[in-house]
């Protein structure tokens, strides 16, 4: 039996501008995670995704961003609604995040051991309990000489031990929900791999509930449980894994599993584009935001913006025409 852990009720972002406009960039979305499962959130850059998970947290920079309406619970409880002693126990200690650009996460000043030590004291750990958990951390995530790691500065180790070091920082105070925006997006094939690879041995042995967010649906194809897919901010489709990627309910997401090589791709041969380029956001007119990149649209797409239509198992998908149709 699985229960809902984390829910974001029809989310809603806005960005102020001038004479106090305020342009609406994150449109209405909802999404259940269950305890324990893991769950992608794919999209092109400037689709929401990043913007979506630090709601979560209210890490939002406000201003000029700011929540316009919508919920975001933690096992029922509100998170926009908790004071600033509650916020700081959730942030870090129940929900943990590993950012994309982990070099910047890091304080190039300080020793890697005592920024880690510092999350677990600001959790009411123990000084002496927190270097022991983090040489247990960094040896969970694979590094093999935890005190030579815990002694260095963020500059004298690479891009794959520091993305390493920030999982373990994730991971000391054992969060229930792991964030992941796009960590492996600065390192080369083998090493993001190897991260892949790491998240999902920790997430089968600690049970955490897991958020990938990525523009790649190659990356999710073995690491999710399911797949949401965000396009001009909004859930445009949903669906568990094995269905997606055998049968796309809409067609941004057909587009995308097209763009990926596969085995019978030629060397050097070009791969499939999506023709044109993402919409603004906050500069959207009546109708479907993927109208005018779509090789499916019908007169009904320029006239109204489709909602999530049931398409059966879990699968959802905000598109007029079945998939049968194209």
């Amino acid at each position: 039996m699985t229960s809902t852990l984390l829910s974001l009720r029809d989310l809603h972002i806005g960005i102020k501008r001038r004479h106090h406009r305020v342009d609406e960039i994150v449109r209405g979305v909802s999404l259940d995670v269950d305890a324990g499962e893991k769950v992608g959130i794919v999209g092109e850059s400037g689709s929401g995704k990043t913007l979506t998970m630090l709601a979560i947290l209210r890490l939002l920079a406000s201003p000029p961003l700011s929540v316009l309406e919508g919920e975001v619970l933690l096992d029922g409880e509100d998170l926009a609604s908790i004071g600033d002693r509650r916020l700081r126990e959730v942030r870090g200690g129940e929900i943990a995040m590993v950012y994309q650009d982990p070099m910047s996460s890091l304080n190039p000043l300080l020793h890697v051991g005592s920024q880690i030590e510092e999350t677990l004291r600001a959790h009411g750990v123990s000084s002496e309990a927190a270097r022991v958990r983090t040489r247990e951390v960094l040896l969970q995530v694979g590094l093999d000489d935890p005190e030579r790691v815990r002694l260095s500065f963020p500059h004298q180790l690479s891009g794959g031990m520091i993305q390493r070091v920030m999982i373990a920082m994730a991971l000391s105070t054992s969060p229930r929900v792991l964030i992941a925006d796009e960590p492996t997006t600065a390192l080369d094939v083998t090493i993001q791999r190897q991260i892949l690879e790491l998240v999902t041995s920790l997430q089968a042995t600690t049970h955490m509930a897991v958020l990938w967010v990525t523009h790649d649906l190659g990356v999710v194809a073995s690491l999710v449980d399911r797949v949401v897919v965000m396009y001009a901010g909004r859930i445009v489709e949903t669906a568990t894994t094995p269905r997606l990627f055998e049968r796309p309910s809409h067609p941004y997401t057909k587009a995308l599993l097209e763009s990926l090589p596969t085995q019978s791709t030629q060397h050097r041969s070009p791969l499939h584009q999506i023709g044109g380029t993402p919409p603004d956001p906050t500069q959207l007119s009546t109708g479907c935001p993927f109208r005018f990149r779509c090789p499916y649209v019908i007169a009904k797409c320029s006239e109204e913006e489709p909602p999530l239509i049931d398409r059966g198992s879990s699968t959802a998908a905000a598109c007029w025409r079945d998939p049968t149709e194209w």
